[in-house]
């Protein structure tokens, strides 16, 4: 993948003195983290007390890590904020390199922070994740690549007390709470993938996310409808890996910012509505040395290739896909996070249910993208897991360290491409629920211990098995309709 990255500053150097000059008309700033449901968390800190802060950062609660995507706190005891530690402050670290401006909200100057303690960085903080896998690549000579593309639905907000305000102050959370999900309007009816006309129904929305991305600094290289009522696809320009992370997070910021001035609620449920396709957040995946050169490409064909598939893949391309699928059942909550990501993993419906791979296959987990379908230069892996529900930070740094992980062992495929799968055999299936996935993500030998550490994944399990916990005790639309009469 050629890399067509754009930083939020304009490539002159970041310097706390250049980024004082850039506030000089401002008097307050926005800030934010990720969490560990890919949530950004932040606040409006004064010109002031922001400037104070360039240098040492400044106190962030660590609560944040300490409770789901609605405030609600785990209750199992975890070790990086816990009520015996009082949940103490972070040190929020500003990344200057992050400054944009926020054309939705007063152009307010927005930064994005690191977390640390005792200065470590904060093991569960998906931007320092990022970083470490980054300087890790580095190290080695390598550089990541990535590209996301993003699929998510569209629904009229509604008003306060239903559709017929509509042009009013919107509240979704209220509506829900008198109404039934299904309720819920997309914004166009039916499925028409790339339609030229559909956009033109909502052509203010559509076209001000483009342009916003573009300004924001993530542009999009392509933009259309996809399959389903309300649904729109966008392809992240490709960037470097932690930069696209980044990307992801701001798309999805901007794009609900804009909804809220268009009454829009996009929506990045990785299946939003039973019987429609989901809503995929495919990861293209490359490495290349620190000049530049696609190191998954092979100069010439090998025409003894263990499968013809790879036979344009380069050594280190062939160990890289060997160590996604040796990880990918280890690493599933990591690029499928919640209940509903696996509602989107069935059949039928162009999602992956099983561990396999191959050349330009999209029926695939992995799928490889190589001459000579595309220039060497462009040589790399789709992994389709993923839903638009993803957690950025955590999928693409999981996915470099599986990867890397299989070039440092030098392993081998041992499975054959999908295609080419002996007669009656089948590939095995990867976990198909939440459930099944932390098993495998959590056991003692397994392969995401080794790439993320064991204090990572202990965490990390216990906000899953909470998202758990709480689908087990809700009572579903589902339910009720079945059983109100009949039991």
């Amino acid at each position: 993948m050629q890399s067509t990255e754009h930083r939020a500053v304009d490539s002159e150097q970041v310097t706390i003195t250049n980024i004082a000059q850039q506030l000089d008309q401002d008097d307050k700033v926005k800030v934010g983290g990720i969490d560990c449901d890919g949530v950004i968390r932040g606040k409006i800190m004064s010109k002031e007390k922001f400037l104070s802060s360039l240098e040492d950062g400044f106190g962030m609660s660590s609560a944040i890590f300490a409770w789901d995507m609605h405030d609600v706190l785990y209750t199992q005891k975890n070790s990086i904020a816990n009520e015996k530690g009082g949940h103490g402050d972070f040190i929020a670290e500003i990344d200057l390199s992050s400054y944009r401006r926020l054309p939705f909200e007063s152009n307010i100057p927005f930064f994005l922070l690191r977390f640390k303690i005792d200065n470590v960085p904060v093991f569960a903080d998906g931007r320092s994740i990022a970083r470490s896998t980054t300087l890790t690549l580095a190290n080695k000579g390598m550089r990541g690549l990535a590209g996301v593309e993003l699929e998510f639905m569209n629904f009229q907000t509604p008003g306060q007390d239903g559709y017929e305000s509509l042009g009013q102050r919107p509240n979704l959370a209220s509506f829900l709470d008198a109404n039934a999900p299904r309720a819920l309007r997309p914004i166009t009816g039916g499925m028409f993938g790339y339609s030229v006309s559909r956009p033109l129904m909502t052509k203010d929305y559509f076209h001000s996310i483009y342009d916003v991305a573009k300004e924001l600094g993530c542009p999009i290289e392509g933009w259309h409808t996809e399959s389903g009522p309300g649904v729109y696809e966008a392809a992240l320009a490709v960037s470097s890996s932690e930069r696209m992370a980044d990307n992801v997070s701001i798309f999805k910021f901007l794009t609900k910012a804009l909804g809220v001035q268009y009454n829009v609620t996009p929506c990045f449920m990785a299946k939003p509505l039973h019987g429609m396709p989901g809503s995929s957040g495919h990861i293209h995946i490359s490495l290349t040395d620190l000049d530049g050169t696609n190191l998954f490409a092979r100069k010439d064909k090998d025409e003894s290739a263990p499968f013809d598939d790879v036979a344009h893949l380069s050594d280190i391309g062939r160990q890289f896909l060997a160590g996604l699928i040796d990880a990918l059942p280890d690493i599933m909550p990591m690029v499928a996070p919640n209940v509903n990501s696996y509602k989107r993993l069935v059949e039928n419906f162009w999602a992956p249910i099983t561990l396999s791979w191959g050349l330009e296959d999209r029926e695939s987990s992995i799928r490889v993208i190589a001459p000579p379908t595309c220039k060497p230069g462009a040589t790399r892996f789709e992994i389709r897991i993923p839903g638009a529900d993803l957690h950025p930070h955590y999928a693409l740094s999981a996915i470099l360290r599986a990867g890397l992980r299989g070039i440092e062992r030098e392993m081998n495929i041992y499975l054959p491409p999908l295609s080419q799968m002996p007669g009656g055999q089948k590939p095995d299936k990867l976990p198909n629920t939440l459930e099944l996935a932390l098993a495998r993500f959590q056991a003692p030998n397994s392969v995401a211990r080794e790439i993320m550490g064991n204090e990572f994944v202990d965490y990390y399990a216990i906000t899953r098995e909470h998202e758990l916990r709480a689908w087990r005790e809700a009572v579903t639309d589902w339910e009720f309709v079945r059983y109100i009469e009949h039991v």
